[in-house]
């Protein structure tokens, strides 16, 4: 691969996240982020950013990284031990924001690049991430809108490239030993390199582009919807769910902290708070078993 290429990445990983920014700090209305740059002792490193305790949002973060190193951990070479004994380098933009509002979603999104090589072979490098949606309390119009931003993202690149990857972020987020999904999904994909590189990166480009477009829509509407201690409870609850997600199962997680990754940057995708209910059941007809009743099942949103 060229050095350029590597740079071209990185460059618009940089505008995106500055990008964001400003777009969350105006909507926030209260708090900054707060920004930490970090090295990697092996290579690299990255710049966090996080607002806690805003206007709209209880938290919020959004990391870049660009690090390297000389050894894959187990998360990465499980499935493709042609890894093993390879250089790497991995940069990405990953944000989650958790709004104070029980009726405004969580929100996550990721877009990476990833590149592995040897002397003498051939560099194996891919593209990957997506953005999904987790509600606590769910509202059809809001599921579509974020759908069909999903949808449009894909469009240019193939009328069956959303409904594969749709598809992929039901089955990845997904809590098996809940036996339920994280949110309502939305585009995940990984391992992107079969078009090509310019393909692929302009993919990656118009899923970063279309995250703000596919949430603040929903943030707007909702934000100033009255909640009382009924509603917030049941938010803390559900956001358990997202961190047994986090913890078990996501890849990036794991990853990160195998490699040896700063842990609070790793980690900024936790709510600020959380909590578990013995055996919870919610009340039948209620807008609670709602969300497990009609939301959380995968289905068509189109």
């Amino acid at each position: 691969m060229q050095d350029s290429e590597f740079q071209n990445v990185a460059t618009y990983l940089h505008a995106l996240q500055d990008r964001i920014t400003q777009e969350l700090e105006k909507l926030d209305g209260k708090q900054h982020f707060q920004r930490d740059s970090w090295k990697r002792a092996e290579a690299g490193g990255g710049d966090t950013r996080v607002l806690r305790h805003g206007g709209v949002f209880e938290q919020a973060g959004i990391n870049f990284s660009s690090v390297q190193g000389t050894s894959l951990p187990a998360s990465a070479t499980a499935h493709r031990p042609q890894l093993a004994g390879r250089n790497w380098q991995a940069m990405g933009v990953s944000l989650v924001l958790h709004p104070w509002n029980p009726y405004v979603p969580t929100s996550h999104m990721n877009v990476r690049f990833f590149a592995a090589s040897k002397p003498g072979q051939q560099t194996i490098w891919w593209f990957g991430g997506g953005f999904d949606l987790t509600p606590y309390y769910g509202f059809e119009e809001d599921a579509r809108h974020w759908h069909r931003t999903a949808r449009a993202a894909c469009e240019p690149f193939g009328a069956e490239v959303y409904p594969r990857f749709k598809k992929w972020c039901d089955e990845y987020f997904y809590i098996r030993h809940r036996n339920e999904a994280r949110g309502i999904g939305g585009l995940f994909f990984d391992d992107l390199n079969a078009w090509g590189f310019e393909r692929s990166f302009e993919f990656l480009r118009s899923i970063g582009d279309h995250f703000l477009p596919a949430y603040l829509p929903i943030l707007e509407k909702r934000k100033l919807t009255r909640y009382a201690e009924r509603q917030r409870e049941f938010q803390l609850y559900r956001r358990g769910r997202y961190v047994e997600f986090n913890l078990v199962y996501d890849r990036g997680t794991l990853f990160g902290l195998q490699s040896g990754g700063r842990t609070e940057s790793i980690l900024m995708s936790m709510p600020p708070h959380a909590c578990w209910q013995y055996a919870f059941k919610p009340e039948i007809g209620s807008p609670e078993a709602e969300l497990y009743e009609k939301f959380l099942p995968p289905r068509d949103w189109l």
